[in-house]
Formats: structure tokens, sequence, C-alpha cells
């Protein structure tokens, strides 16, 4: 895992370096810097594999140059097929493979790769950089263009200038979201690859085509029958585990209290050659912590276990390694404990497995239920719908009510979906829903049941945009590599297939993985109320941030936020500080903009 970046701008060596520092926890190991033919290549490197300085980038082969951030986990299989060709390695690194898979196969390779990746070849005779990020998104790629000019990096940082202009869009839909989705930044002038793409730009005629390499594709539902669905299932994450446990440093686990952690942590403890070690945030409400559930899980597979208190004061001390980290608005609050887990974490291992992606292939979300919950009104006509949403008592049916009224009012499945994964009660002015259309188009088509549609957005939207961010910038705000084997897209492309019975049934969610994780851990133990990862936001709202809340979030600084609905946001800020209402995310939404404008000097007018 590293940091990469590109550029054919004439900035001199000096200038490129400090742009690297910028963000050199992405990799400590290392810092290399090669000019070719007016293209600059700069690497920040965290090593992993092959820890010798043979593997150290930029990497040459011949007319070949490239940057790489990630891990390509079947790297090995590869080498292989490229050896009977004819080809010789000097390394043990994917980072060789990658380059000569290239000079063989061209962009034909990227359907070979099982991995995490970013990155950037460039071709000296062709005179053109061939990009391409990995299909979910997990490694992250932002660029520059304009006018044939263009910068390419891992983290936005040090692609920020004084010339570039706040976008609109973006910040509307952050306040939608809480996240900035591709191909937008937070910039106009700068995207992001969007996952499962190539960037091609040709140098001499200063052109870009982006294309598409990877997709879900509609869904077809398997008639495989449980018990072999759930054989090949298992087979196919016993096999991402392994691949993932590959490296040359030392390597450890997440775990939480949820099934995801568990079955991750259990597989790999049995496939280790010495006890895993294990790590776990505790928190003192008991409403937050399961990591009592944890400890059950560390002794029952044998876990060299490592559990750290969370208490408001080093959270709150987290504040400014996440506007390091975090270098575009990014309103999860979970960041925070991540990046405190990432921080002890790193005391003892450098590679952390994580349960991350079980949820969108599994049906694991709560939010995914409210799809579940609209089928079973979506029988009334609309017009009677929007009548009883008016009534308060739907109050009493144990869901927020912006929520019911959300589901009530929407004409169907779609819009109710794309509600989901936006808002139910908007901050945003000229709030709709336009932009999934545009950027997202496919999730209306690529299957007949609403519920797989919603993980399917939840997959393409969500997953990239906020759960791959935050665990992303958390871990290599403190130089670990998180691994999701969760994410290997042979197990997202395998449980799209399965009837949605077997992943949810009856209100059980991740029903197939609970019948798997059986074989390592007693149901009784993994059965107990799940928390989720999260801090006591509200309170901490009411209580600790509160000063600085009130400060940052002034008359001066709301005015400067493009469509904001400042009367909507002053009434639920001053209900939630009176405990009448928690309206933590969206307080928290607009205090992070207000944090990213203060570390980075930049006015939104």
């Amino acid at each position: 895992m590293c940091g990469i970046y590109t550029t054919n701008l004439s900035f001199n060596k000096q200038d490129i370096k400090q742009k690297l520092k910028s963000i050199n926890f992405r990799g400590p190991d290392n810092i290399g810097m090669k000019e070719i033919n007016g293209v600059t290549f700069g690497h920040l490197r965290l090593a992993i594999l092959d820890l010798d300085s043979r593997s150290n980038q930029p990497y040459s082969f011949g007319k070949y140059h490239i940057v790489f951030n990630g891990e390509i986990y079947n790297f090995k299989d590869i080498q292989t097929e490229l050896e009977e060709i004819g080809y010789e390695f000097e390394t043990t690194s994917d980072t060789e493979v990658l380059i000569k898979g290239y000079a063989e196969w061209g962009e034909n390779v990227l359907p070979r790769l099982n991995g995490m990746f970013a990155f950037a070849i460039y071709d000296e005779l062709k005179n053109e950089i061939f990009c391409a990020r990995d299909r979910l998104g997990v490694k992250p790629f932002f660029y520059y263009w304009k006018d044939g000019d263009f910068e390419i990096c891992s983290q936005l940082r040090p692609l920020i200038n004084k010339n570039l202009n706040v976008s609109k869009e973006a910040i509307s839909i952050y306040l939608d979201c809480g996240y900035i989705p591709s191909p937008l930044t937070i910039f106009n002038d700068i995207y992001k690859l969007q996952p499962g793409h190539t960037l091609r730009i040709d140098l001499a005629n200063k052109t870009k085509k982006i294309a598409k390499y990877w997709d879900l594709k509609d869904v077809q539902e398997s008639d495989i029958s449980y018990d072999e669905a759930k054989k090949q299932l298992h087979n196919l994450i016993i096999d991402a585990v392994k691949l993932r446990m590959q490296a040359d440093v030392p390597l450890g686990s997440f775990l939480s209290g949820g099934i995801d952690s568990a079955l991750v942590s259990a597989i790999a403890a049995k496939h280790s050659s010495q006890p895993l070690n294990t790590f776990t945030i505790a928190f003192e409400n008991p409403e937050y912590d399961e990591s009592k559930i944890a400890k059950q899980y560390a002794d029952i597979i044998g876990s060299h276990h490592t559990e750290t208190l969370c208490t408001p004061n080093e959270i709150l001390a987290m504040l400014d390694d996440f506007k390091k980290a975090y270098d575009e608005p990014f309103a999860d609050s979970s960041a925070l404990p991540s990046l405190l887990l990432n921080k002890i974490t790193k005391k003892y291992v450098t590679v952390a497995l994580s349960g991350d992606g079980g949820d969108e292939s599994f049906i694991g979300y709560w939010h995914l239920m409210l799809v579940d919950k609209f089928e079973k009104v979506s029988g009334i006509p609309f017009n009677i719908r929007r009548l009883i949403a008016n009534f308060p008592f739907h109050k009493l049916m144990g869901t927020r009510p912006e929520t019911i009224k959300g589901i009530l009012n929407s004409k169907d499945e779609n819009e109710l979906i794309m509600k989901i994964f936006t808002s139910f009660d908007s901050l945003n002015l000229k709030a709709n829903n336009s932009w999934i259309d545009r950027y997202y188009p496919g999730f209306k088509s690529w299957a007949k049941k609403p519920l797989q549609r919603a993980a399917d957005l939840n997959i393409k939207l969500w997953l990239e945009n906020d759960s791959n961010v935050k665990v992303d910038r958390a871990s290599m705000a403190f130089s670990v590599e998180s691994r999701s084997p969760f994410l290997d897209y042979r197990i997202i492309e395998f449980a799209r297939t399965l009837p949605i019975s077997y992943r949810f049934k009856d209100g059980i969610t991740k029903k197939i993985l609970r019948d798997i994780l059986k074989e390592y851990i007693p149901e009784k133990v993994f059965t107990q109320p799940k928390k989720g990862f999260a801090i006591p936001l509200g309170e901490w709202i009411r209580k600790d941030l509160k000063e600085d809340i009130l400060n940052k979030l002034n008359v001066e600084f709301l005015n400067s936020v493009p469509n904001l609905d400042i009367t909507k946001f002053t009434k639920q800020l001053n209900l939630h500080l009176m405990n009448k209402h928690d309206y933590s995310f969206s307080i928290w939404k607009l205090y992070v903009l207000a944090l990213w404008c203060e570390e980075f000097n930049i006015s939104l007018k």
C-alpha cells in the first residue's frame, strides 16, 4: 500500500517532494521520484511484499514505467503464467508482475487481477499513460485535468492550489450524503476515477479517454441449493482470506462484535502458523460497546487480543489526525474510532484484515430493511399514503418520523432507494436525486428485486465513497494496510446470484454467513445484540464539542454554504442541544465542512 503521483506540469523536484511529504503517512518507507520525457512520477512506499529496495517505485521494465498503490493478491498465479510465456523476474513483488503483465496483455491484464489497486503506467514509445482503479474502489485515485495538463495522486491534498474553485454541486450532494461521490470532488477540475474504470492519457495530443472495464451485471438468480451455496461461499471466503494473508510484515485482524469480522478472524486464525493478533475498540457507554463479545470471539479462536478503551478525550484528540488524513469533507463519524483503532494496531502489525463489505453483499444494513417495509405498504395507493404520512401516529412505529414519511411519500421502490442513500430530511434547498441517475444509472436495471437493487446501489455508491474512504484514510494515516476479504470481487459476484432468502429471511440478516460462522463460533455467542461501530456523537455534541461547534458554525460560515437551508439547520441545532431530538448527523456534516475550510483556508463563497 502506497501513495502515487504523476504529472506533466513543470514543478521542480523540491515542489513534488513537498507534495509527497504532505501525505507521507501513506508510505513512510521510501520516497521515489523519476522524470521521463517531461512526465514526473512520484511514489511513497509502505513495504509489504519484498521489503528489499529493488522493489521501490517508480519501477521500470523496458519502455514501461509504473507507480502503483495496492496489492495484487493473486500475483503468484499471474507470475507463473508469465514465466510459462518466457518472462523472468528479479523481485518477489506484485509490482513487477503487474508491469510485466501489462507489457504482455495491455489492458487485458485487468480481468486477471484480484486485488485492490490504483496505478499509472507510462509507455515511452506510445507516449501515453494508462491508469486503472480496482473494481470496488478500495484504493483511491484523484486526478486534476485542464486543457491537457494533469496531476494524478492517491489523495486530494497534494493537488490543491489557490486557482481551484469549489464545486457547488459537490457541496449540495455532501449536504445530503455526508460525502462527495465519484467522479466528483470538492473542487472543479479535480476528479475521482470511478471504480472499475481506466484512464488513458495521450500526451502528444493532450487528450484523455475514460472507459469501463468492470461493473455489476444484470443479476440472474441461481437455482443452487442452500447447502451447496453455503459450501461454495465458504470456500470462496476461505480462499479470499488466505490470499490476503500474504505479507512479509506482521499481520493481524480487526475484531468487533459483528459476524463479518468474527468470520474473517476465525478463518485467519485457523490458517495462521501462529496465534493471530486481533484488535478491538471498547467504549465506556454500554450502548456502543461490543468489546465483551469481541473478547469472547478472541478466546474461542485463540487470538492474541488487544482491546483499547475509547474515551471522549481520546476521540477528540484524533481530530487533528482526522483533518490531515481526510482531505475532503467526510462526515462518517466512525472515522474517529477507526483512526484510534489503527493507531493502536500499528504498534503490533502493519497489515490488518477487516470484515468490511459483508453487509453490502449479504443484506446486513438496517437501511436496506426500509425497502422491505416499503413492499408491505406499496399496495396502498400513493395519494392515500401521502395523506397517512401527515398523521402523527407513525411516531409510534419505532422508526424516525422523517424515515416513515420518506417511505410513505415514495412513489416507487427506486425513489425510496435513492432517498435511503441521500436524505429523508434534506438540508439542501435544491435537493434532488438526479445526480444518482447521472453518475450511477445502472442500479435501476441490475436486479429485478428491489432489495437487491438497494444492495447494489450500496455497493456502487456508499461502499466506495463512504466505507472504503473511511477504511483507507484511517489505516493509511498510521501506515497500516487494511485488507477486506469480503471485497473480493468473486464474493460480490457470487452473492448477487443467491436468492434473497439465503441472505435475508424472516427479519434475519446475513443468514448464510451466520450458518457458516456456526462452524467456528457457537451461535449463542454471535447472536448477541450488535451495537455498530459508532461513537456517542449526539451526547458529545451537547457537551464536549458544543463550544467549538457553536464557534465554527457561526452565521458567516452558514451563509457561505451553497444551497444550505439555514433556517432548518438552525432549528435542528437548537432542538439537538436541548436534547429534544437527535440531529447529530446534520450537525456533524456542517462541523466537518467547517473544519475542512479551516484546514485548507478556503471560503465557500
